[in-house]
């Protein structure tokens, strides 16, 4: 009999430093967990060589395609993804094993001279290739009667500060998490608080993905599973996902746990949805009992997504304002 137990398991990652980093830390995860080597495949998806603008390739999926084949195909054992990145709908033949504790949720500014957004100049130019943090800076700047240009922008962390650096924008906006993993949070400006701007659906949580037919290598997984953060990115992805919208779709959730001491009694999730220039947004909550059950956590997805259609919401998401 083949002795499998000792071969390495192969994690495929994308070439991201990104990517690469937190794809890194999970297989020291999976190492410590198993006694087995992790070795890291890397392969490259569609979103990591279009040019396009997330908005204009579909968002949806661009990132995760060329894992989720390698996957069916036998070529790697598990795949680490942003979760934000995955598709609403889980293929049957694939499996979420686990979503680890989640990182910082929030967005953060970079801005020239150490600034914050309340002081940027007027008329600043703040790069991201977000719709929904578009949406969500231009309401803000609107409410604290500020003029700001936001601009669309592409690439890597690295080609993103870079912006700012050589002075051609005047700040961009990126995901806590990822600064952290890759450690270079100490260039954040402002962490943007999240009642000004809401994050995409499972921000700064991760996925990790197998072949359903690799059930004991899932249940090894889902020890690393995070009960809480899956609950919460639940939510938020059900709710993204009744309001049918994309990754790429200006729609911001964020599924919070409150606590009483140290006891989590209760989960409050929002969500926004808006135009672009941020003249016109839907915004609303809803609290309940923490969900017990993935069934729970999408119910409380839909509700709030019904609520937000019912305010106008459809019309805001030029995806389906057909």
């Amino acid at each position: 009999m083949n002795d499998t137990s000792k071969r390495p398991l192969r994690l495929g990652t994308r070439r991201s430093k990104l990517a690469m980093a937190q794809s890194g830390q999970v297989a020291e995860a999976v190492r410590q967990l198993t006694g087995r080597p992790v070795e890291l495949v890397e392969i490259t998806t569609y979103g990591d060589v279009s040019r396009e603008s997330l908005a204009q390739i579909g968002g949806t999926g661009v990132f995760v395609s060329a894992l989720r084949d390698a996957l069916l195909a036998g070529e790697i054992d598990f795949a680490v993804h942003s979760l934000k990145d995955l598709p609403t709908a889980q293929p049957d033949d694939l499996v979420l094993a686990a979503v680890p504790p989640r990182e910082d949720p929030r967005d953060v500014l970079i801005a020239r001279d150490g600034l914050v957004f309340q002081d940027l100049p007027r008329g600043a130019r703040i790069g991201t290739g977000s719709p929904r943090r578009m949406a969500q800076l231009n309401a803000w700047a609107r409410e604290l009667g500020k003029e700001i240009e936001t601009v669309p922008i592409r690439g890597n962390i690295d080609t993103r500060i870079g912006f700012v650096a050589s002075g051609e924008l005047d700040a961009v906006v990126l995901a806590a998490a990822g600064l952290a993993r890759i450690g270079r949070s100490a260039e954040v400006t402002q962490f943007l608080e999240t009642d000004a701007v809401l994050p995409a659906p499972g921000q700064g949580a991760l996925a990790i993905e197998c072949a359903a037919t690799s059930a004991h290598l899932a249940a090894t997984l889902a020890e690393l599973d995070d009960p809480y953060t899956r609950a919460a990115v639940t939510a938020e992805r059900s709710l993204l996902a009744a309001l049918e919208a994309g990754c790429s779709a200006p729609v911001g959730a964020l599924a919070d746990l409150l606590a009483d001491g140290q006891i989590v009694t209760e989960m409050r999730l929002r969500g926004v949805v808006g135009t672009t220039d941020g003249k016109t947004l839907v915004q609303l909550s809803t609290t309940g009992p923490v969900p017990s059950s993935r069934e729970e956590a999408v119910a409380m997805g839909r509700e709030l997504a019904a609520a937000m259609l019912d305010k106008g919401a459809a019309g805001l998401m030029g995806e389906r304002a057909l």
